[in-house]
C-alpha cells in the first residue's frame, strides 16, 4: 500500500472514532438535562482522541509539553464560557459564540507566545476559575424546554471534532508540540453546543448548560495536569490513562454531590 493511501485512511479511521465518542455523548447530553449534560460535555470526549493518536506518532515528552500548554489554554476555555453566557442573554448566536471564540483565540495566541510551567498553568486556572465559577453561578438554573433534534444536529458535531483531530494530527509533527497541546484544546464541545442548541432553545437555557460545565472544565483541567506529571515520569499510556480516570472520577463525585446538595436545602 502506498504510504500516501496508508495515511489518509489512518486518518480517517481516527476521525470515524472520535466522530463516535462525540456522538455517543451528544446523545447523552440531550436527553439528561443541562447538569449532567454539561459533565459529559467536559468530559474529554475530543481532547481525549486527538491526545491518544498524538501518542501514536509520538514520544513521551512531545505528549508532556503539549499537555502542559494544553493546561494554560483551559483557562481560556472557562473565559470563552464566560463571555458567552453573559452575552447570551441578551445577543444572537453569532454576537455571542462569535464574540466568545474571538476570545479564546485571542487568548490562545497569547499563551503559545510563553513556555509554560505546570506550576505557572495551574496558577493561571486558579486565577481563571476563581473569577468566573461564582460568576457563572447565577446563570445555572433555567427550566429548559424540550429539544427536538434535527437530521444535522450529530453530523454537525461529529464533523467538527473529526476535523479537529484531523487538524491536530496532520499538523502536529510541524508545528510541534506547543501549538498541538493549544490546538487539541480547542472548546469544540462548546462549539458545537452553542451552535446546535442557541437558535432552537434559545440563549437562556444554552447558556445554562454551558454555566453548568464550570465545575466540570476545573476537573478537566486536572485531568491534563496528571496527563503532564503521568506522562513525564511513566509515559504515554500511563498517562492517557491517568488523565482519564482523573476526569471520569471528578465529574462522578460532582453527579454524586449534584443530588445531595438538592436535599438539603
Amino acid at each position: 500500500m502506498p504510504p500516501e493511501l496508508a495515511f489518509l485512511l489512518t486518518l480517517i479511521l481516527r476521525m470515524a472514532v472520535a466522530a463516535a465518542f462525540v456522538v455517543t455523548a451528544s446523545i447523552i447530553t440531550e436527553r439528561a438535562g443541562p447538569t449532567i449534560g454539561a459533565l459529559v460535555a467536559t468530559l474529554p470526549i475530543s481532547t481525549g482522541p486527538s491526545y491518544v493518536f498524538l501518542a501514536l506518532d509520538h514520544d513521551a515528552a512531545f505528549i508532556a509539553q503539549a499537555a502542559q500548554t494544553s493546561l494554560p489554554a483551559n483557562a481560556a476555555i472557562i473565559i470563552l464560557c464566560l463571555v458567552y453566557v453573559v452575552m447570551a442573554q441578551r445577543r444572537s448566536l453569532v454576537a455571542s459564540c462569535g464574540t466568545a471564540l474571538a476570545v479564546w483565540t485571542a487568548l490562545a495566541l497569547v499563551i503559545r507566545q510563553f513556555d509554560w510551567s505546570l506550576a505557572g498553568g495551574l496558577a493561571l486556572n486558579a486565577v481563571a476559575f476563581g473569577i468566573s465559577i461564582p460568576l457563572l453561578a447565577r446563570y445555572r438554573h433555567v427550566k429548559m424546554p424540550l429539544v427536538t433534534r434535527r437530521w444535522y444536529d450529530i453530523p454537525l458535531r461529529a464533523s467538527l471534532v473529526a476535523t479537529l483531530v484531523a487538524v491536530v494530527v496532520s499538523t502536529s509533527g510541524w508545528v510541534g508540540p506547543k501549538v498541538s497541546g493549544v490546538l487539541a484544546a480547542f472548546p469544540i464541545v462548546f462549539t458545537s453546543i452553542m451552535l446546535i442548541f442557541h437558535p432552537r432553545i434559545g440563549g437562556r437555557a444554552t447558556a445554562a448548560v454551558v454555566a453548568n460545565g464550570g465545575w466540570g472544565l476545573l476537573g478537566f483541567g486536572m485531568a491534563i495536569a496528571m496527563l503532564h506529571v503521568a506522562t513525564l515520569h511513566f509515559g504515554s499510556t500511563v498517562g492517557l490513562c491517568a488523565a482519564l480516570a482523573t476526569g471520569v472520577t471528578w465529574n462522578l463525585m460532582l453527579w454524586w454531590i449534584g443530588p445531595r446538595k438538592k436535599l438539603a436545602r
